[in-house]
């Protein structure tokens, strides 16, 4: 058995989700990983052992307030991450 913060494996989905969509931001995967670490870090940790756990969390990812709290924090790291780009346009 394995510990996982089920928030780690939303949260990227979601980041490749929100950024495939958005024009005029930096898509590489630096950039993508930069958001991710400020979302996650501005979200609670869904930490799950078992398959149970899973599910309970699979379950609880489909309320609105949930989602809405992921894309919420990934909008606001997007805009941290295109005003403060961590490599050169080249």
């Amino acid at each position: 058995m394995k510990l996982h913060n089920y928030m780690e494996i939303v949260v990227h989905k979601k980041v490749e989700e929100i950024i495939e969509k958005q024009e005029g931001i930096c898509k590489c995967e630096k950039c993508k990983l930069d958001v991710t670490a400020i979302a996650l870090n501005n979200l609670p940790p869904k930490y799950v052992v078992t398959y149970k756990g899973e599910v309970y969390a699979k379950i609880n990812e489909l309320k609105n307030q949930f989602e809405t709290d992921i894309i919420r924090e990934i909008v606001k790291a997007i805009k941290i991450v295109a005003d403060n780009p961590r490599h050169n346009d080249e």
